[in-house]
């Protein structure tokens, strides 16, 4: 297995993204309509937040009877991108390896890591997933 590969060659490059003038129902629908777990916030190409479908899952209404409709209504209303998304991200450098990401990952805090630029655009994302899938082409 190759330690140095870049992470380029793993990460998800065209990621979905949301800007904080979009409503909360539109993460709710694309966490449960995508086969993904993380919705990366950006402001231009910037990466300024991450929303994860744990951090949506705080927020479910149907346990009180709420059909998706009155869900994304109370979204709406409620609660904004901002307010539920987590600013503080640990990102990873789109000139990183595959071993800079599994460094980080397997600490286990968290299970993707935006891939920015330079100028902090977000370039891609990696998950643990993505590490798993590597790993196992190398057999």
């Amino acid at each position: 297995m190759k330690k140095n590969t870049p992470i380029r060659k793993i990460m998800t490059a065209d990621v979905e993204t949301v800007h904080t003038g979009q409503k909360l129902s539109d993460v709710r629908k694309m966490l449960s309509e995508k086969p993904y777990h993380h919705v990366p916030v950006v402001s231009g190409k910037k990466l300024i937040g991450i929303i994860s479908a744990t951090d949506m899952m705080r927020l479910s209404f149907e346990q009180y009877g709420a059909n998706q409709h009155m869900t994304d209504v109370i979204l709406d209303q409620q609660f904004t991108i901002e307010k539920v998304m987590s600013e503080e991200i640990t990102s990873i450098k789109d000139k990183s390896t595959i071993r800079d990401a599994v460094t980080i990952l397997s600490e286990g805090t968290f299970h993707s890591l935006p891939v920015v630029n330079d100028d902090g655009e977000l370039e891609g994302l990696v998950t643990s997933t993505d590490l798993l899938r590597y790993l196992l082409d190398q057999f």
